[in-house]
């Protein structure tokens, strides 16, 4: 059947969804060399860099409250919950985590300065996580039963909905913000897309003949993310500073 083929595709991509999208990098980087010159200007460069932060905060906010057992990277065994997730931002999207994702992606998409390339790749993730998503839900309805099936009735998918009837009505977490949990999860996630920015831009400016690894600020910025990316590794693989007791999850 249609439905359990869709649900197998799914389920496939559920288990690769942090590595498939590396897919947009090789034609992002031939774009960002033939960008228009408007992709360079402060205003367009604050716009990428915005949609970035956007989508970073909405999965800093997902993950800095869910509980144990929930939004976890589960690739290798499959999918896992022990509890179902409704409060927080779960109370307005059933889905934030790829919500979140799509901004930060698209951080790096529009700065190739290519909206086509960017409603292409709009195009693209849908049908990416709308696959993944469908396996998600049959997951969890077949083990949440009516209490899934009673929070799905009345919250959307992806987008909020503040208008007609139901309305999407924000209920707080049911645990504190962990900011430690947030970048033990995050930090690999940001910084991907801080590389991607940093490497776009040494693209666009090659194109125009002057490559921004030349720039002392281009290799300051890029030394000191690599720094402080290997620091969070470092704090994260050899000592107990980002561990917060009862939110582990599955690396």
């Amino acid at each position: 059947m249609l439905i359990q083929e869709l649900e197998r595709r799914g389920n496939a991509l559920f288990r690769w969804r942090s590595f498939i999208p590396l897919v947009l990098v090789p034609p992002a980087l031939v774009l960002a060399y033939d960008a228009p010159t408007w992709a360079g200007e402060a205003w367009w460069r604050s716009v990428c860099l915005l949609t970035g932060v956007l989508g970073v905060v909405i999965r800093a906010k997902t993950i800095g409250h869910v509980p144990p057992g929930t939004s976890g990277r589960n690739t290798s065994e499959g999918q896992v919950a022990e509890s179902l997730n409704t409060r927080g931002m779960y109370s307005l999207v059933r889905h934030p985590l790829y919500l979140g994702n799509y901004f930060m992606w698209m951080a790096l998409v529009l700065a190739t300065g290519r909206l086509d390339f960017a409603l292409i790749v709009t195009l693209a993730y849908m049908m990416y996580y709308l696959r993944i998503a469908m396996a998600e839900e049959v997951f969890l309805a077949g083990k949440f039963g009516e209490k899934y099936q009673d929070w799905a009735a009345t919250v959307p998918a992806f987008v909020p909905k503040f208008w007609g009837t139901p309305r999407s009505s924000w209920a707080p977490a049911g645990n504190a913000f962990s900011l430690r949990h947030v970048i033990k999860r995050e930090y690999n996630g940001v910084f991907a897309i801080v590389f991607g920015l940093f490497f776009l831009e040494a693209a666009r400016t090659a194109g125009m003949g002057m490559p921004a690894w030349y720039s002392e600020a281009w290799q300051a910025g890029l030394g000191g993310s690599v720094a402080l990316f290997l620091f969070l590794r470092f704090l994260k693989k050899r000592t107990q500073v980002l561990h917060v007791e009862g939110r582990e999850f599955s690396a």
